[in-house]
């Protein structure tokens, strides 16, 4: 990796008197047995932060026994491209400027947003687990536009395209989703029955009991 990326490569023992910031990026399952080895071998005024999912800052202060500061995130997997969303919360012990260096060092993955601690597991609900939603969705509509007689190679050019035409809609139109759903509508319309099968099945109820479902799992893993 030194070679290949350029990088200094430290061991457990030096990354916490060397390092300013620590980048606690493990599985959450991991969490606890890297937390013991990194124990005792930190500088109090090393920063933390974690992306372990589910994992509260508090869970950590106590397992590290000082005063380190500790910023936990939720990002999502559009951060590969540049394009990804990540909430940030504080931890007891860090303050208004450890969450700017965090919004600093994140915000070059995208869209980086501050929210309570108290929140994130409503946030990976959303926008965590949301990159997968939407794939599922996007995976659905090209088996649909194939079974409809669409080649797959067209029907994966018109559903990828058709979604990120609409993305960008929402953000660049200064309209809400629900405004934007409206104008496409025509009354009797193709858009009005493909819609009111989503109304019928509940699509509305479906989605909120996925994300709790999301929420619930992100509370078992704290």
């Amino acid at each position: 990796m030194e070679t290949k990326f350029g990088v200094n490569l430290k061991g457990i023992n030096e990354i916490g008197q060397d390092c300013e910031v620590v980048f606690l990026a493990v599985k959450p399952q991991d969490l606890s047995d890297l937390l013991e080895k990194l124990k005792g071998n930190l500088k109090e005024s090393v920063l933390l932060i974690s992306i372990a999912a589910g994992k509260k800052s508090e869970f950590i202060e106590k397992i590290i026994d000082q005063k380190n500061p500790v910023i936990r995130v939720m990002p999502n997997t559009p951060a590969q491209i540049g394009r990804g969303v990540a909430a940030i919360s504080a931890g007891k012990y860090a303050s208004a400027e450890d969450l700017e260096l965090a919004t600093k060092l994140l915000s070059g993955s995208g869209l980086v947003v501050a929210v309570p601690e108290s929140q994130q597991d409503a946030v990976t609900a959303l926008s965590g687990s949301g990159p997968a939603y939407f794939f599922n969705f996007v995976e659905e509509m090209i088996k649909s536009g194939i079974q409809l007689g669409l080649s797959e190679e067209n029907a994966t050019k018109l559903a990828i395209g058709t979604i990120a035409g609409s993305a960008a809609m929402l953000q660049e139109s200064g309209l809400d989703a629900a405004t934007l759903r409206k104008n496409v509508t025509s009354p009797n319309g193709t858009t009005a029955a493909a819609l009111k099968v989503f109304s019928d099945n509940d699509l509305a109820g479906i989605i909120k009991d996925a994300m709790v479902a999301a929420k619930n799992r992100a509370q078992e893993l704290a």
